[in-house]
């Protein structure tokens, strides 16, 4: 399965292959519609919320027990999310089926995240996977339904049957690209800029896991950065420009290049480097060692193959970082080193590029951009 499966050392799978997929390896729960070709990214497939969405009182992880049971066990009610949808109150837990299952190879696996503008609303989600005890990923080969964890951490959100609030990736083997390939790939290709000027790969710091460690970028950005307001109305997560973004974020302000964050809150910003993807790989946004304090950041991380980048042109697109402050009041500074970005190969260039031919938006030309249903 794949475009290059002769590659042991693995590789994520691209669009053409995940449209070859459909209907034999990405399949549906009776009664939903087929998986769609505008559901498939470069690299990656979103995937659509069922007609049901449970409340739960405590979240857990899948093993003995099936879901299920612990639907059962943990339920306080149901909330259907047909026709204009229901609205998942902040900071409850809840539990939809998916309307993909999948039928994966022998070696074939799933990962998965949050997508960019469900990340970008404080929408905490995670995917289950009936009897495997880890989050957000399949074991080889698996074959079952799909459950996604959601909860709004910062507003209420209206929800309908088809939303797209998370995505997958399928990959063989081992598809990270080790530190020496990262580097090699950074001579060839740079991977961050300062405006348009390519940083040098003595100007970038590689971690030991095959990763780029990246900056907040604070300094010289008016405002510098958003946060959650507190107490709003319901957002639309669905509708595109439905809100205005002052009814949802204040502006925050960062003189001589640093700032407080308040314990609790929600704030985005935008990485000091801009960033690109070639063709060729895709990436992901981790979080770096907890040593650096006691923040959580980058919800949604998987950036496909070609963002930020334009055919023989220098430059990029800056990374916009989902931040909460947790148990105190915490100074962030510019130039910080804030997260590291995480290189996969891909089966191949895909046909299209991260942003081309989308009927609606994307993140491709984005700078501190707040998610779609904000103007």
């Amino acid at each position: 399965m794949g475009s290059s499966s002769n590659d042991s050392r693995g590789h994520l799978l691209v669009d053409r292959d995940l449209a070859a997929a459909i209907g034999k390896t990405l399949l549906t729960v009776p009664g939903a519609e087929p998986v769609s070709p505008g559901q498939v990214q470069p690299a990656s497939v979103d995937l659509r919320l069922g007609p049901l969405a449970h409340r739960i009182r405590a979240s857990f992880l899948p093993g003995g027990t099936s879901i299920e049971e612990r639907i059962d066990d943990l339920s306080t009610s149901a909330l259907s999310l047909e026709g204009e949808g229901g609205v998942l109150e902040r900071g409850l837990i809840y539990l939809v089926p998916l309307e993909e299952t999948l039928a994966l190879p022998p070696g074939v696996r799933a990962r998965f995240n949050p997508r960019s503008s469900a990340g970008r609303c404080d929408v905490f989600t995670r995917v289950l996977i009936p009897g495997h005890p880890r989050f957000d990923e399949t074991p080889p080969g698996y074959h079952g339904p799909l459950w996604v964890e959601v909860s709004p951490l910062s507003f209420p959100v209206r929800v309908r049957r088809g939303d797209r609030l998370c995505q997958a990736r399928l990959q063989t083997g081992r598809a990270g690209l080790a530190t020496d390939e990262l580097r090699e790939l950074y001579r060839r290709t740079p991977l961050a800029f300062d405006g348009d000027r390519p940083l040098g790969e003595d100007e970038v710091r590689f971690d030991e896991d095959g990763g780029l460690e990246l900056r907040v970028g604070l300094a010289n950005r008016d405002p510098a950065g958003w946060r959650a307001a507190p107490n709003t109305s319901v957002v639309d997560f669905g509708r595109e420009r439905a809100h205005a973004a002052d009814d949802f974020f204040e502006p925050v302000h960062a003189p001589r290049g640093r700032c407080i964050l308040a314990p609790n809150h929600f704030y985005l910003f935008a990485s000091k480097e801009r960033l690109r993807v070639p063709p060729d790989v895709a990436a992901e946004m981790l979080p770096v060692d907890v040593g650096i304090g006691e923040l959580r950041n980058n919800y949604a991380g998987f950036f496909d193959s070609g963002f930020g980048w334009q055919e023989g042109v220098d430059g990029g697109t800056p990374a916009v970082l989902e931040v909460r402050a947790r148990d105190v009041p915490f100074l962030v500074e510019d130039g910080q080193v804030f997260f590291r970005l995480r290189f996969f190969r891909t089966a191949g260039r895909p046909d299209s590029l991260y942003g081309e031919g989308r009927s609606g938006g994307s993140y491709r030309d984005q700078d501190l951009t707040l998610a779609r249903t904000f103007r």
